[in-house]
């Protein structure tokens, strides 16, 4: 994407040359707005700071992952930078990696991209223990959504779009018919009822409390 660079880490330089650099490539015209990959919020807010202090453009999201079975850091972390400092969330693998597409259901198909020997880690995660309770919790969301009609994918990439922290979800397909699908999200997204979201925890048991929650 020419408008936007997303920078990957920052510990090879301090926050403030980060920054320093950012705000040259922009100047120069060689991109419009610049943001982070998995950058922890300290680190973010340090290179905001940085940005107002001196008078540089500070940055405008974090690319992180978030799915159904990953939420602490753009539901905990980030959400607190978004409501101060305006910093959104560009998140991928919302289907992890094809765990929640629901093609593991039983087990390992030859097909597949865990059956592959450089993707060993992902059927390892499969067959684990974790990967077969989060199998069963797929199965207890298909009836949901059965009812909005719609395929567990479309569910899923709606259920990371509904975040208001969220400003875009990356996705990864491998043909153009898994793309055209994950994109039926769209259509599903104002069926993502207050209602439906916690039919949703209900069932994976795994949201994280913010301190909002503790407050509340």
């Amino acid at each position: 994407d020419l408008d936007t660079i997303q920078l990957p880490y920052s510990e090879p330089l301090p926050g403030s040359k980060i920054v320093r650099a950012m705000t040259h490539v922009i100047n120069q015209g060689m991109a419009m707005y610049w943001g982070t990959s998995r950058w922890s919020a300290m680190e973010i807010m340090e290179a905001y700071s940085v940005a107002r202090q001196f008078n540089m453009i500070p940055p405008v999201c974090e690319q992180a992952e978030y799915h159904l079975f990953q939420r602490e850091k753009v539901e905990v972390q980030l959400p607190e930078l978004y409501h101060k400092i305006g910093v959104g969330a560009m998140t991928w693998s919302p289907l992890a990696c094809g765990i929640i597409s629901g093609k593991y259901g039983n087990g390992v198909p030859d097909s597949s991209r865990a059956s592959l020997k450089c993707y060993q880690w992902l059927k390892e995660k499969i067959v684990s223990e974790e990967g077969r309770k989060q199998q069963i919790k797929l199965k207890d969301l298909s009836p949901i959504a059965g009812r909005l009609g719609c395929t567990l994918p479309q569910l899923a990439v709606a259920w990371c779009l509904r975040n208001e922290g969220v400003s875009s979800v990356l996705l990864g397909s491998s043909n153009p018919e898994q793309l055209i699908e994950n994109l039926g999200a769209i259509q599903v997204l104002p069926k993502m009822t207050s209602h439906i979201i916690s039919e949703i925890d209900n069932i994976l048991g795994n949201k994280p409390y913010s301190k909002k929650d503790y407050r509340s």
